[in-house]
This record gives structure tokens, sequence and C-alpha cells, in this order.
């Protein structure tokens, strides 16, 4: 079964339209976090501490969506800055927790005008742009759980088959 012709174009592609505007997202909320002194991701790890108090690494990790590869260093690079504080946790020294310092407590007040520049930046309006992070928030949701599962069914129907008819453009 071929895909409708709308999803075969790049300009009918979500993983395009998801990538570009994510581009374009990046671009434009770098001069902002460059007045900050902060890239993406750091900025992030501030605002979930800034939220949620000390977390685990893991569970910082997951509520970001970073594996503990990037995670670490990005944390190490925290700590150097004197943002956050990394320590063993008192219930198992296995665990690392992070908080944030005086100093990173601090870049709140910096930080606060972020959103506000971001929606002017969007062109939307602010229900329509909670309305648009929903719906984000639910395609992540339904993309992680059905990812593993159909990973192997995907793959395998990608196997390029020299007698099958190509996809014909329109």
């Amino acid at each position: 079964m071929n895909p409708p012709t709308s999803l075969r174009h790049l300009d009918g592609q979500i993983c395009f339209a998801l990538y570009s505007a994510s581009l374009a997202m990046t671009r434009a909320f770098k001069p902002l976090l460059t007045a900050l002194g902060s890239p993406y991701p750091q900025c992030l790890v501030m605002l979930a501490l800034r939220q949620q108090g000390p977390l685990g690494v893991g569970e910082l990790g997951k509520r970001l969506s970073l594996d503990s590869g990037t995670l670490t260093p990005l944390a190490k690079r925290l700590e150097a800055m004197g943002l956050i504080a990394r320590d063993r946790s008192e219930h198992d020294e296995r665990n690392v927790e992070i908080s944030l310092t005086t100093v990173g407590k601090c870049l709140r007040a910096r930080a606060r005008p972020l959103p506000l520049c971001i929606l002017h930046l969007t062109g939307c309006q602010l229900p329509q742009l909670e309305s648009l992070t929903r719906e984000l928030k639910v395609l992540h949701v339904h993309l992680v759980a059905n990812a593993q599962a159909s990973a192997k069914g995907a793959t395998a129907s990608l196997t390029l088959n020299p007698n099958a008819d190509p996809i014909q453009d329109s």
C-alpha cells in the first residue's frame, strides 16, 4: 500500500515540519540565550531544577528526555559555572542529586522575560501556542509509546525489494 500523495512530498512530511520549526525556534532563541550566557539544554536543566527542586540525575534525564551521556557533561559544565551543585544522595550514595546554587537561583530574574519573547517571536496568540504545545506533547507520548513496538515492523517494510514498484512521484 502506497502512502497518500501528500505524505510523499517534502512539505507534507510531519518530520520535516517539526525539524524545520525546531531549527527556526533554535535560531530565534539563540540571541536570547546568548544574552543569558547559556545554551538551550543548560536553560532546560536550570528551569527543571527551579520548578521541581533538587532532582536525581535519572529523574532529571527522564524529565528532559536526555540520556546520562548527555546530561552528565552538561551538569559538569553548570557545576563549573557555579550554577548547580551535584551531591551524593543521603539515602543512596550511588545516586547523585542536582540542585541549584544561590547563583543559579539568581538567574531566574534574568530569564523571566524569555517566555514572552518566545511568544512574540512565534507570532501566535497565547491560546494558540498553548494548544500547539499540548498537541506536541501528545505527539511525543504517542511517538515514544509506538516507536519501540513499531521499529521492527517499520524496518522490515523499508527493506528494499528489487521487484517492488517504486513510489510514483505526483
